[in-house]
């Protein structure tokens, strides 16, 4: 089953039944969000009732709450040990928020070392998430992300995130989001994918692989620069990315879009999930979405 979704909206009013609507309007049949900004620790209480009226409504629409998925904010930064306390704490207390919306899965980009170097870093996560998993236990998932490689950013390749995976005692918590902007940047070819997959497999095991960011890329392959373009305008292309979306070993994984928005304000999501369902890249689709805004 093809799980196809994107980025969506959740506030403090309507919280989780904002992120359904705006899933539905969508087209789609999964969705990832944030349970608050992710630049700061501003959150709100969750709402049982509110999620209640989520989920009779994802029942309603055919999504599995299973396959939603949570992105952990970037202020969390678990390679820096300046900042470890801090991002233990509100880790934590993210997980419990994932618990209380009945989501499993909650992305977190592993961190950057900020000059403390590589090997330092990786143990600074695997202290961290040691910790958070001592604490917590709630059994969410954390599904570490590639990463494209900017700046200190750890998790850029296959090894560093096994690294993470074989220090971490409860790793049975942990899996692996693949984004395809991110591997693109730090240098696999997505053109190649199917060995893409086979180096993974070597190297960590496929059944790791428990969501997938479908994003094209504004930058040459191993940039290291993370800057994502819309479905088939950037440098991976249309094909490439469709072969990833309907890969045979990665069928019934989430597949979420964070694509730009187009003009900065309007979320292309739906024209790009449609086009994805079909099978055949728009050439005029950036127009039409344009166009959309401007009837709205």
């Amino acid at each position: 089953m093809l799980l196809l979704g994107s980025h969506v909206s959740f506030d403090k009013n309507k919280q989780l039944l904002k992120s359904v609507e705006e899933a539905i309007s969508y087209g789609a049949n999964t969705f990832m969000f944030y349970t608050g900004a992710p630049q700061n620790t501003n959150r709100s209480k969750i709402s049982p009732e509110k999620t209640e009226e989520a989920r009779k409504l994802m029942q309603e629409h055919h999504i599995d709450p299973n396959t939603v998925i949570v992105h952990a904010p970037y202020i969390i930064n678990l390679a820096n040990r300046d900042n470890l306390d801090f991002g233990i704490r509100f880790l934590t207390e993210e997980l419990n928020r994932c618990s209380q919306l009945g989501i499993k899965y909650l992305v977190l980009h592993p961190g950057s070392h900020v000059g403390q170097g590589i090997e330092q870093g990786l143990q600074n996560i695997i202290d961290g998430l040691n910790t958070v998993f001592l604490n917590d236990h709630h059994q969410v998932k954390i599904l570490l992300e590639t990463m494209a490689g900017k700046g200190s950013e750890l998790g850029k390749n296959f090894q560093e995130l096994k690294t993470i995976l074989d220090g971490v005692k409860d790793n049975e918590r942990l899996s692996i989001c693949l984004d395809t902007c991110h591997l693109n940047d730090a240098g696999y070819r997505i053109d190649e994918f199917d060995q893409v997959l086979v180096e993974f497999d070597q190297i960590i095991g496929l059944e790791k692989i428990e969501c997938i960011h479908i994003n094209d890329s504004k930058n040459p392959i191993g940039s290291h620069k993370d800057r994502h373009d819309n479905i088939g305008f950037g440098t991976i292309g249309f094909d490439n990315l469709l072969h990833v979306v309907n890969h045979p070993k990665l069928e019934n994984i989430p597949k979420i879009l964070e694509t730009p928005y187009v003009d900065r304000e309007f979320a292309p999501y739906r024209e790009e999930i449609a086009m994805i369902k079909e099978g055949k890249f728009d050439n005029e689709l950036l127009d039409k979405i344009r166009m959309a805004k401007s009837e709205n």
